[in-house]
């Protein structure tokens, strides 16, 4: 799908808020609201808007820490990597996982309730996987995002 000046518009505005109201939306953009429902709707079905998301305070769940785990795994197997993205997408402290290349294999971003917690979990839902040759852990003091993508790649 092709996106215009006014499509990426739209995206900027409601990456910033998913539930900016149709009116307000269409005033941001300088559209009618049909229009930038149409809109809105296209990008929808296109699978360019793949949902809207409401953001949690972790502390208001009992989430004390945040840590990234970074695993090696003993082989390449395909088999053996896509068991272990599989199951550990599946662990309910996992936020994100990612494969990647270079010095590790795999990198998760996990909440915890304390550095016990943390323990367990390093010990019992990685460590202790077939093919885990070795996981080392990194303590996150501070997060910051984005998850603007519309202004990085809208037509020039």
């Amino acid at each position: 799908m092709r996106l215009d000046r006014t499509d990426f518009e739209i995206l900027r505005v409601l990456q910033n808020d998913a539930r900016t109201p149709n009116k307000v939306l269409a005033a941001e953009v300088g559209l009618a609201g049909s229009t930038v429902h149409e809109r809105v709707k296209r990008l929808e079905a296109a699978g360019v808007i793949r949902g809207a998301t409401v953001t949690l305070d972790p502390a208001a769940f009992g989430v004390g820490l945040e840590a990234i785990l970074m695993v090696t795994l003993a082989k390449h197997d395909r088999a053996l990597v896509d068991r272990f993205m599989t199951e550990v997408a599946q662990v309910n402290e996992v936020r994100a996982l990612f494969l990647i290349s270079g010095r590790w294999d795999v990198v998760a971003h996990v909440v915890v309730r304390d550095v016990a917690h943390l323990r367990d979990l390093a010990l019992d839902a990685f460590t202790s996987r077939e093919g885990v040759e070795q996981i080392e852990t990194a303590v996150v003091f501070e997060r910051r995002e984005s998850r603007a993508l519309a202004p990085l790649f809208a037509p020039g």
